[in-house]
């Protein structure tokens, strides 16, 4: 399963100067938040794959426009193709706005999915917005990660962990990937192409 993965800026190469074959092949697309939803839209209705997202800390005009054609899968475990799909948008509250949240709010929107993700029985992808604690965040608080990320891996192991927020063109040493535990990291800022095993085809 080819699967693309988006975050924090729209891509040139999918939206301005968008040719059909950029998309070929691609069997799912994943938004990981802070995008257009007119980009968004464009994407789900160029392309056959089905587009699901999470919100980023920007994303409040989601709430009286969002993206058309596309799939929110905030606060829930979503199954696509047997793939399942935890999905926790926003970042660390850093002052009064939408999809801001305290470590303590994060782990209460948690508490809430424990049956969701038990009748599942587990998740394959965490997809969240901000990324975890100490693993490739930000110094400043508006990019701290969230320690419940970090718990949720160790529990379950899911196959990826995929985040955006922390831009990899702020100047600081952000990697692309990384891993923790048995879980793949990936930061999906602007566009990352990834295949998934044949288990989930």
């Amino acid at each position: 399963m080819r699967v693309l993965l988006l975050a924090d800026i729209e891509s040139k190469a999918l939206w301005d100067f968008y040719r059909r074959e950029e998309l070929e092949g691609v069997d799912l697309i994943l938004s990981c938040g802070d995008l257009n939803a007119e980009y968004l839209s464009f994407l789900a209705t160029m392309s056959s794959a089905p587009v699901l997202y999470v919100h980023g800390n920007h994303d409040a005009k989601y709430r009286t426009r969002p993206p058309e054609g596309c799939i929110c899968v905030d606060d829930t475990v979503y199954n696509y193709k047997g793939l399942r799909i935890l999905g926790l948008g926003g970042s660390m509250r850093y002052k009064d706005d939408d999809w801001q949240y305290t470590e303590s709010e994060m782990r209460t929107r948690i508490k809430k999915l424990r049956f969701k993700i038990w009748r599942s029985r587990g998740f394959d992808i965490l997809l969240t917005h901000a990324p975890a604690k100490d693993l490739n965040d930000g110094e400043d608080l508006p990019h701290h990660g969230f320690e419940i990320f970090n718990e949720l891996m160790d529990k379950y192991e899911p196959n990826y962990f995929i985040h955006g927020h922390v831009h990899m063109n702020y100047g600081r040493s952000h990697v692309r990937e990384d891993e923790r535990g048995k879980t793949r990291v990936i930061n999906a800022f602007e566009r990352y192409m990834i295949d998934i095993p044949d288990q989930f085809d």
